[in-house]
């Protein structure tokens, strides 16, 4: 549920304009836009917010699904003909996350740069590269191994809707539902990723027409008409506010805090669990489980991965309430050391190769990791607030806005590094023990941190029950 990536909400004006109707400049452009004001609001303020929202939700959960194309489609790929190694396999589903995480601080900036509307358009559509590659490559396995790579790497574009589709809803709401709002559009978002892991299978299987091999380019066109809907309901019904600035000097301000960095390793553990795992959990089970090696059986397992991603996107709201009564530090310790405890259940329990005890494992580390998301999250402004000295001329405030964002990039770059950290294990050792050991005791240190920093007895985050 990340805010603004490195903007901040300049004030729109309150008292001066009408507040019965909205003023348009070129067609799109609200300059008139008064949130706070209780007239305008609950005049044409309200039903337009809410419309803005309502394509925001759909434009970012298509990227998120188109992020996450890859983590289901590569393990179709060898029925079809495709030679990869294990190793190529796992730099295809971990390109994706790579590539999001690094395009979301941009993607923050062009709210501002050309208008909420017009870069919800332009993102939607940059979306069909990586689908319409799909579709025209991979009913061909003498496609090259690079231009693979090139797709995976598109796909990426899907995680940077995120940070610009969250700048640009915070623009448009006032402060008391704010947070409301901007939950419900990280929550649609992250659902992208569920629904991506559950259809992909069925429509592989459900467009090979009887045959014994998967329909992939089906993957990719299917999720077009999808893409090109949303660009087009974002250009008839969205707008851009004309106030709307990039605030980059509190994002280099917050660059400089100590604590942007120690929250931004928590969350590594925590978000990046949760796209790290959801990225790779389809290509662990075909590989744990070779009994799904025949493709009818591998696409049923396949349908039931999307539920680990779907707990953890359910689980983060709750995690975020419990933080509200019982501190953020403390549920996140909690849910480090349960993370850890599951993870080395997972190991031990891998020799009975149980498919529905590796099932339920991953999903209660996946509830984990959501719960974590939320409660790490709420975290960071109060730690702004009591960490940014009274003095300072950025302020709490604007640093912590601009650190909400970058700390959600930071931590998005976990996609990357689980699948990676498996993959190296898994090479040097032909199996995935040492990794998952190596997670396991990474949540014991993350939580001892979390602990020594904001819990320790004595300090200023404790007594404030951070």
């Amino acid at each position: 549920m990340n805010p603004q990536l490195s903007t901040t909400e300049a004030p729109a004006p309150t008292t001066s304009g009408p507040t019965d109707r909205l003023v348009l400049k070129d067609g799109r452009w609200i300059t008139n836009w008064q949130p706070e004001n209780k007239d305008f609001w609950e005049g044409p303020g309200r039903t337009t917010a809410r419309r803005n929202l309502i394509w925001s939700v759909f434009c970012e959960f298509l990227g998120f699904a188109v992020w996450q194309l890859w983590s289901v489609t590569v393990v179709f790929l060898p029925l079809v003909g495709f030679d990869l190694t294990t190793s190529e396999q796992f730099w295809l589903v971990s390109l994706p996350p790579l590539v999001g995480a690094t395009l979301r601080i941009p993607y923050s900036f062009m709210v501002a740069m050309v208008g909420g509307r017009n870069w919800t358009i332009i993102s939607a559509l940059l979306l069909l590269i990586p689908t319409v590659a799909m579709t025209l490559t991979l009913g061909n396995p003498e496609t090259p191994l690079w231009a693979l790579f090139a797709i995976a790497a598109a796909a990426g574009f899907g995680g940077g809707n995120f940070a610009s589709s969250m700048a640009n809803i915070t623009y448009f709401y006032p402060a008391r539902e704010k947070g409301a709002a901007l939950g419900l559009n990280a929550a649609g978002g992250n659902l992208g990723v569920a629904v991506a892991q559950f259809t992909v299978p069925i429509v592989v299987t459900a467009f090979a027409f009887g045959t014994l091999q998967p329909n992939l380019p089906a993957a990719g066109l299917f999720w077009i008409p999808f893409i090109l809907l949303a660009a087009w309901g974002a250009k008839t019904y969205m707008h851009n506010l004309s106030h709307a600035k990039n605030d980059i000097r509190g994002s280099l301000s917050a660059l400089k805090e100590k604590h942007l960095w120690i929250i931004s390793l928590i969350y590594i553990g925590t978000f990046g669990s949760f796209m790290g795992f959801g990225s790779v959990f389809p290509t662990l089970i075909n590989m744990q489980f070779p009994e799904f090696s025949s493709f009818e059986l591998l696409g049923a397992a396949l349908s039931l991965a999307f539920m680990g991603p779907l707990v953890g996107s359910l689980a983060r709201p709750y995690g975020g309430r419990l933080a509200d009564r019982v501190g953020g530090a403390r549920v996140t310790i909690v849910s480090f050391l349960a993370m850890a405890a599951v993870t080395a259940a997972v190991v031990l329990t891998l020799r009975l190769a149980n498919f529905w005890l590796y099932l339920v494992l991953f999903l209660a580390l996946f509830m984990l990791t959501g719960v974590a998301n939320g409660s790490s999250y709420r975290m960071i402004p109060l730690v702004f607030r009591l960490s940014v000295d009274p003095m300072d001329r950025v302020g709490h405030e604007r640093k912590a806005s601009s650190a909400l964002g970058l700390i959600g990039a930071i931590g998005a770059y976990g996609g990357f590094a689980i699948p990676q950290i498996l993959r190296i294990a898994n090479e040097s050792t032909g199996s995935f023990d040492l990794a998952f050991w190596a997670f396991a005791a990474g949540y014991v240190a993350l939580a001892g941190l979390t602990w020594m920093v904001y819990m320790r007895p004595g300090t200023v985050f404790a007594r404030a029950n951070v």
